[in-house]
């Protein structure tokens, strides 16, 4: 099959770089859209995935969002039609569910974001089927949609794919001696981002002068940083931020994506920001590797770093295993859904609703 996958974000490369590899084990075509947005082309190029860019995320809201839209919706059209595409796969998927409602390609949407309202309306109702974790809390398109148990990131940080390297996080970051605390800062600019603001900058600076008294700090910051905090900035690979991750202590950031990661691997998060996520909602009250933090002040975000220091390592690796022992291979899961299309995956532990 001619296989098309679009890539918006650079967690969207994480996801599909297993699937993609093994499509093409399978003997499948397959043809990488890409957008310019943050990392995401640099890391598909330091991964040598062959992809076209597509369009360019603007400055952030409705309109510029809208135009983009309208511009990748054509620059994909014309892609679809001259590679003969069979099938098209995103994350959230807005474009290529236009697309295959105008050809009639089918068109698998991966996704797991609730608050994405406006993304999810023109989406959904266009897309062939929609695919989200069961902990997913919002609307779905009735009789075109299926649940599995799992995560977006156990996609890329499954133990079938990925083994933390000690040495890697050194060389990228990670303390030699004594702890590691990450901290990860959004733009804000997303779709799904609209009408909600990060932490306030005296925040930062306590969340900051705290952890270094316990350990050292790593920021990693969609934003600039300011003249006092850039000597934190993360300055490693891309590639190797999940080594990193991997062996800190703890990460406190605004990053919903970056506190499931953790909680995959092992590692205890705090995701603080405004609006929550049904998965970090699942990975606290199920597995307590992630606290949720939506009321956001530094009373609050100090008592949960403290609640964290005073637990045993034990007590996170109980839980991990608890974690894994309750979830699927997502990256297998994800090349059988597309390879099994129309017809539902059978070995699979998880729900179908058409």
């Amino acid at each position: 099959m001619n296989i098309l996958i679009d890539i918006g974000h650079p967690a969207h490369v994480h996801f599909f770089r297993t699937p993609i590899a093994k499509l093409k084990e399978h003997g499948h075509n397959i043809i990488v859209t890409s957008r310019i947005k943050e990392f995401a082309l640099e890391l598909l190029d330091e991964m040598g995935i062959e992809h076209y860019p597509l369009s360019q995320m603007g400055k952030g809201g409705l309109f510029s969002l809208g135009i983009e839209l309208i511009k990748r919706n054509l620059a994909l059209l014309k892609i679809v039609k001259k590679r003969k595409i069979d099938i098209m796969v995103a994350i959230g998927g807005v474009s290529i569910s236009h697309i295959s409602k105008l050809t009639g390609i089918p068109s698998l949407v991966f996704y797991d974001t609730e608050n994405a309202t406006l993304q999810n309306l023109i989406t959904y109702p266009f897309a062939s089927r929609v695919i989200v974790p069961n902990c997913y809390k919002a609307w779905l398109p009735k009789h075109r949609h299926m649940r599995y148990n799992g995560y977006h990131e156990l996609s890329y940080l499954h133990p079938n794919y990925f083994s933390p390297d000690k040495q890697i996080a050194i060389n990228n970051g990670l303390a030699e001696q004594g702890d590691t605390f990450f901290i990860r800062l959004v733009s804000w600019q997303a779709s799904h981002d609209i009408g909600e603001k990060g932490w306030h900058h005296e925040l930062l600076e306590k969340v900051v002068e705290k952890l270094n008294t316990v350990g050292n700090v790593i920021i990693s910051s969609e934003s600039p940083l300011t003249a006092s905090l850039s000597k934190y900035a993360y300055s490693g690979k891309l590639s190797a931020v999940h080594h990193v991750l991997a062996y800190s202590r703890a990460y406190i950031g605004e990053s919903a994506t970056m506190a499931s990661e953790c909680a995959v691997l092992g590692v205890p998060a705090i995701y603080a920001a405004e609006i929550g996520r049904g998965y970090t909602d699942e990975q606290e009250e199920g597995y307590g590797l992630v606290k949720n933090l939506k009321h956001i002040n530094w009373k609050a975000l100090n008592h949960l770093i403290e609640e964290i220091l005073v637990q045993p390592e034990t007590v996170w690796r109980t839980a991990h295993q608890k974690l894994l022992d309750n979830t699927i291979d997502v990256a297998e899961f994800v090349v059988t859904c597309i390879q099994s299309y129309p017809d539902k995956p059978t070995n699979y532990r998880h729900q179908l609703h058409y």
